[in-house]
C-alpha cells in the first residue's frame, strides 16, 4: 500500500509541469474556491461573492455609476447589469438618475444592503483577509502586481 502511495505520488512530480503552468494550477484553484465559497454564501447568507464586492464598492463610493462600478470591477457594463438587477429586487441597492445628466444611473447602497454586509464569516473577503493576515505587506504588494499583471495579459486582445 506505501509503494503505491510513493507511485502516485512519483506520477505527480509537479516541477515536472514548469512554472506556468504551476502558477496555472494554483489559479485554477483560487477560481474554483471562490466559485464554491459564492455558491455557499449565496445558500446561507443569500448572496454570491460578485454581489457583495459589488455592494462593498458601492458602500464606499455612495452615487456611483455603472460605469464606474464596472471599471473598478473590471468588468464589462453589461455583465454588471445582471447584478445590479438582482441586488436591486432584493433592496440591497438603489437606483437613481444623475441629476447633472438623466442618461447616467447611480447606484447606493440601501439600509437592508448595508445590513446584509454585517455578515463575515464564511465570505470570500473573510477567507482573503485571513490569508492576508498571514502574509507581510511587501508579499501582499507583490502578489497583488502579479495579478495585476496577469489580469491585464489576460484581457489584452492581441492573443
Amino acid at each position: 500500500m506505501a509503494e503505491n502511495a510513493k507511485a502516485s505520488k512519483k506520477e505527480l512530480d509537479l516541477p515536472a509541469l514548469g512554472k506556468p503552468l504551476q502558477f496555472m494550477r494554483v489559479l485554477w484553484a483560487v477560481a474554483h474556491g471562490l466559485q464554491s465559497t459564492s455558491k455557499r454564501m449565496e445558500s446561507r447568507l443569500g448572496i454570491t461573492g460578485p454581489q457583495r464586492l459589488t455592494l462593498q464598492i458601492l458602500k464606499n463610493f455612495p452615487k456611483i455609476s455603472a460605469g464606474q462600478l464596472a471599471q473598478i470591477l473590471h468588468v464589462h457594463p453589461s455583465t454588471l447589469t445582471g447584478v445590479l438587477q438582482r441586488l436591486e429586487e432584493r433592496v440591497l441597492v438603489h437606483r437613481e438618475s444623475d441629476p447633472a445628466d438623466r442618461r447616467r444611473t447611480m447606484f447606493t447602497v440601501t439600509a437592508k444592503g448595508k445590513k446584509q454586509l454585517l455578515n463575515r464569516t464564511g465570505t470570500v473577503e473573510h477567507a482573503v483577509r485571513r490569508a492576508m493576515g498571514r502574509m507581510s505587506a511587501k508579499d501582499i504588494t507583490q502578489t497583488q502586481e502579479t495579478l495585476s499583471l496577469l489580469a491585464a495579459e489576460l484581457s489584452d486582445p492581441k492573443d
